[in-house]
């Protein structure tokens, strides 16, 4: 798929887009702490699959369906909360979605047996899907062309963020006060409300690409191809994201005995790496390029696997998974930035929020797949397949796309 370059001329449109430096500030800082805390309402889960299971008196595979549903009920947060935000403005859809996702969070911690929990957790990833699409565009919308790709990685490794926080909380309330309460707190975020209504302003990029009726189905239509290829694209990169963090402290707790508190020390250590990775990529991607970028982390991502995940020394083991997520979440850092250059102006929440959480849905069955086969040859060959097949699909689609690095995201460019 061809794409041309743009960028040039970007940085003086977007002077008469400019907001006070605080404002961009708060916009930022709202689109970072709502995926954060989006990924840490998802990720409790990821370390308490056992003790549910052994609640509900399910296994580990009927458990690790429950992140299935969550992913793939992503899409359609995606639809209802992006259309929202292309129609009617960020802000709105930014709150109304933290809310909704914050108030699920806490009634699956007052979930009676597996089936309500299961429900609860696809209704969740509605408000999951719902925040990525809009914070994205919001924040793309105000940041500088300049300083977009380090913005890029810092917004995306909220997920990392997330994760560490969910960590924290694993290790200081389960062994304490078991599963319950750690979605109890999840329920917290809907505190982000106010300072959203207090602080946020709106995007005037949205302002002034606001689509007329019809506007938003004429858009999709004009750039379907387009938007099929990040489909496939967001796929491969859900699996690589997936396939790599949801299984992995299950992989840590039953094939290496290892301590509620020492897999908690080991997601704190690995998604640090997430974190400079994503930092550090996004950063690298003003300079290459967005795909050379992701190619690159990629590719080497496909090299870690077996320092990943079949050291039996814990530091090497702890070494390895804070190389993999460097990489794995280094290549996802580029994702706001590429993705907010190739959406259409009028249908940026929408365009680029949809396509990443069907690439989610058709990536959805990572967990479980992993579950069945680590129940059959081993969780570590089975994250060893699907993480290394996924790395070298990644690294081949993204290479065969296209990318406008440093394009105007203000129309007319």
């Amino acid at each position: 798929m061809a794409v041309s370059k743009g960028g040039e001329g970007a940085e003086t449109a977007a002077q008469s887009f400019a907001l006070s430096r605080s404002d961009v500030i708060h916009a930022l800082a709202a689109s970072f702490l709502g995926w954060t805390l989006d990924a840490f309402d998802f990720f409790i889960l990821v370390f308490v699959v056992p003790a549910v299971g052994r609640e509900f008196h399910r296994s580990v595979a009927d458990i690790a369906f429950t992140i299935t549903a969550t992913l793939a009920m992503r899409p359609v947060g995606a639809l209802i909360f992006g259309w929202i935000g292309d129609r009617y403005g960020r802000r709105l859809p930014l709150m109304l979605d933290i809310i909704f996702y914050s108030v699920v969070e806490f009634a699956s911690g007052l979930a009676p047996n597996y089936t309500s929990f299961l429900i609860l957790r696809a209704l969740y990833g509605i408000g999951m899907g719902g925040e990525w699409g809009v914070g994205t565009a919001l924040a793309m919308e105000v940041v500088p062309v300049a300083r977009r790709g380090i913005v890029s990685g810092i917004l995306q490794e909220g997920y990392a963020f997330g994760y560490i926080f969910a960590a924290v909380t694993y290790f200081f309330i389960f062994p304490h006060l078991g599963w319950r309460p750690m979605f109890f707190l999840g329920g917290a975020p809907a505190l982000l409300v106010l300072y959203i209504r207090a602080k946020v302003p709106e995007s005037r990029v949205w302002e002034h690409n606001r689509p007329a009726r019809g506007a938003i189905i004429r858009a999709i239509r004009a750039n379907l191809r387009r938007f099929c290829y990040l489909v496939v694209l967001l796929t491969v990169m859900g699996l690589i994201s997936h396939g790599t963090q949801d299984l992995y402290p299950t992989f840590l707790e039953h094939s290496r005995g290892l301590s509620p508190g020492m897999v908690a020390g080991i997601a704190i250590i690995y998604n640090l790496g997430a974190i400079l990775g994503g930092l550090v990529f996004g950063l690298w991607s003003d300079v290459l390029g967005r795909r050379r970028t992701v190619v690159i982390a990629t590719v080497l991502g496909v090299l870690v696997v077996p320092l990943w995940l079949y050291p039996r020394s814990l530091i090497l083991l702890a070494t390895g998974a804070f190389i993999m997520q460097f990489m794995v979440q280094g290549a996802w850092g580029v994702m706001p930035a590429h993705l907010a250059e190739l959406s259409p102006p009028e249908v940026r929440g929408l365009f680029a929020g949809l396509a990443y959480h069907l690439g989610v849905l058709f990536a959805a069955n990572a967990a479980f797949v992993e579950a069945l086969l680590g129940e059959r040859i081993g969780y570590a060959n089975a994250l060893a397949i699907v993480a290394g097949s996924s790395l070298a699909m990644a690294a081949v689609v993204i290479a065969l796309g296209g990318e406008r690095k440093g394009a105007s995201l203000h129309g007319g460019d």
